[in-house]
């Protein structure tokens, strides 16, 4: 029997199939809908006994991957930042030649797979998300009114608690009592907005609390409970990585190579990593240096670190050494010891 690959290009409505044999010719290629039931019978169809089908990370590329593993498809995912540097050699861009670029990348075998999360896993990490998102947005708003208030004249200061916004914008407005109906809008979905983060920052603590693997990894000076989850839920399986540097690595903390015979030069950090978790391990980091009193042997070697190369380059350095230690103490299922 004649060994066959797939590649499929997954666009919203539809997704381009190219199958190939083991010498590369095109047996089959065509679109479906993106729907896994019918992407699964499409490959019965055209690509029986298929031995690999590739696709791309995309936003629906999680949820076609335990779809179309549920039934019997031997699907495995890539990096689309990788893909893109193979699929870049064709002239011509197009569906149905991306398709036939990662049928080639099945058949070689000349790709990485990427680890797809469970969908418990992207359960937690969308009230993180969305936990950040409302601090985002009360952030933008906060600012929409300083900056409207000072159009006439009006500084809010340093205010810290709702209260004492509210404290403050009754005496700005005892001087222009015509904005107060104007900025009430602002001000109210300012209100509302903290009652949301209030209460997600609620479940999250609690969530944090209940859960081994993070109560585990919040007895480092500096890690709380939000830090605690993004890092249990972007690394998900403690075992992919073998080395605790592997962690940084993946959260993009580790700097950039570019070697060529002579000129070896190490860059900027690569920033390749999950963005949600190399922000909270800088935030980690940041409490760490600025605001844990208790000394601590990391804390000393960033505080120098910061005196000579700046404190900037120091969070960078202690939050993928945080990585590493977390990575660490959630293999040997241990907790912090304090020296």
């Amino acid at each position: 029997m004649v060994e066959v690959y797939a590649g499929l290009d997954v666009s919203d409505k539809s997704t381009h199939v190219c199958v190939i044999d083991s010498k590369g010719a095109v047996r089959w290629a065509g679109a479906c809908a993106t729907d896994p039931a019918v992407i699964a019978r499409t490959l019965k169809a055209r690509a029986a006994g298929v031995e690999r089908v590739i696709l791309e990370t995309g936003p629906l590329s999680s949820f076609l991957y335990h779809e179309l593993g549920e039934r019997g498809v031997p699907v495995t995912c890539v990096c689309a930042r990788h893909a893109k540097g193979a699929l870049s050699v064709r002239v011509n861009k197009s569906d149905p030649h991306d398709a036939e670029g990662l049928a080639h990348m099945s058949r070689t075998g000349w790709f990485k797979a990427v680890h797809i999360k469970q969908e418990a896993t992207h359960m937690d990490r969308a009230r993180l998300k969305i936990h950040a998102q409302l601090i985002g947005a009360h952030g933008a708003m906060a600012g929409q009114l300083r900056g409207l208030l000072k159009l006439f004249g009006l500084r809010m200061g340093k205010v810290t608690t709702a209260g004492k916004r509210r404290e403050r914008l009754a005496a700005l407005f005892a001087q222009k009592p015509e904005l107060e109906a104007i900025m009430a809008p602002l001000i109210q979905s300012l209100e509302a907005l903290e009652a949301q983060i209030a209460r997600a920052a609620k479940s999250l603590a609690a969530s944090a609390a209940a859960d081994p693997v993070a109560a585990r990894l919040m007895s480092v000076p500096g890690v709380g409970p939000i830090t605690a989850l993004v890092f249990k839920t972007s690394i998900e399986d403690p075992d992919r990585f073998t080395r605790g540097e592997d962690a940084g690595a993946f959260a993009g903390l580790a700097p950039r190579r570019s070697q060529s015979g002579e000129r070896d030069v190490k860059g900027h950090i690569s920033k390749a990593g999950d963005p949600m978790l190399r922000s909270a391990l800088y935030e980690a980091a940041n409490s760490l240096l600025s605001r844990v009193k208790r000394p601590c042997a990391l804390q000393s070697w960033g505080l120098r670190l910061a005196e000579a190369k700046g404190g900037k380059r120091a969070r960078v350095a202690v939050a993928r050494k945080l990585a590493i230690l977390l990575h660490r103490l959630w293999r040997s299922e241990t907790e912090f010891r304090w020296a």
